[in-house]
């Protein structure tokens, strides 16, 4: 009986998330504080320049942010759309397609955020040495923001199953929806800070770009969805509506970055960090996992290209 009462109370199911929240952070400091860090760094930032949003002077630039992040949630909702008649693709073309989009999220960070970042800060600092500081602390807050999010947020991948606190409490749809969010929000937040100026040189070629990786983003989590018991409609609704995020993160990202004149070049820094996370976290693993390694890489490689043809034409 002791046994049995003992295994009751420390059952997952029978915590609530908050519980099951400060169990998994007491298991995990190190990360729990870094997040924490960037959660707070992050707060700052948003708080400061809401201010200036509120006052009507980010206006234009909130405008191109949010034209911006509607442009990926169409792109998403466009690539989930064939889902409605597929059932799935061949895995070496799946992978390809993913390396594609994983070349030019990767691209895009380098040439219209981390350039960009670079260049401002250097304008501001008059010193390379402390510019490059300056984006390298963006990058840390980035990558802090998306190990917390990844360790800390429940949710489930095709090939994994669930993780995350508090797991056990949501719906099957819901992990998906988490897991889909952890991919979106970062690109959405990447085309804010890249408008965050009202500069179309930087903001569309890394729009541009986001948007096109994201049709065949959509297409691969509708379809990784169907794979998994969804039906056709409710695949295809779920892939699309994840897009939302994306005009979310280019909210917060706009926000980020627009206050005080060194929250360019660190917001910068902190779209690049998490966009580069994601990358080599979740996307190239993935198309890897399943022994296309050298089609996922000549699409890695093709996505690189495309966005840097995009950079030098639209930049």
């Amino acid at each position: 009986m002791e046994i049995t009462q003992q295994t009751t109370a420390t059952s997952p199911s029978s915590q609530s998330w908050f519980e099951a929240f400060r169990t998994h952070a007491g298991e995990h400091r190190i990360t729990a504080i870094g997040f924490g860090v960037a959660l707070l760094a992050i707060l700052a930032l948003l708080i400061q320049s809401l201010l200036q949003a509120f006052s009507g002077e980010i206006n234009l630039a909130l405008r191109y942010a949010m034209l911006g992040g509607l442009a990926g949630f169409a792109a998403t909702a466009l690539g989930a759309l064939p889902a409605l008649a597929l059932r799935g693709i061949p895995q070496k073309i799946e992978d390809s397609m993913l390396g594609l989009a994983a070349g030019m999220m990767l691209a895009a960070s380098a040439f219209s955020l981390l350039l960009p970042g670079l260049e401002a800060g250097e304008g501001l600092l008059d010193a390379k040495f402390p510019a490059a500081l300056v984006v390298v602390f963006g990058m840390a807050l980035g990558v802090l923001l998306m190990l917390g999010l990844d360790e800390f947020t429940p949710h489930e991948h095709e090939k994994n199953g669930p993780c995350g606190p508090g797991h056990e409490r949501c719906g099957r749809v819901w992990l998906f929806i988490f897991a889909i969010a952890l991919h979106n929000l970062p690109e959405g937040m990447a085309i804010g800070v890249s408008m965050s100026q009202a500069d179309l040189s930087v903001g569309l070629p890394l729009t541009t770009a986001i948007a096109l990786q994201d049709i065949p983003e959509g297409l691969a989590v509708a379809l990784a969805m169907r794979s998994a018991g969804f039906t056709a409609g409710k695949a295809v609704l779920v892939a699309a509506l994840s897009g939302l995020l994306e005009p979310v993160g280019a909210f917060l990202g706009v926000g980020l970055s627009s206050g005080f004149a060194l929250a360019y070049p660190v917001g910068l820094g902190l779209a690049a960090g998490a966009m580069i996370f994601v990358v080599s976290h979740e996307v190239i693993p993935e198309t890897h996992r399943n022994g296309h390694q050298t089609p996922a890489t000549l699409g890695l490689m093709a996505g690189f290209a495309i966005m840097m043809i995009l950079d030098t034409s639209l930049g």
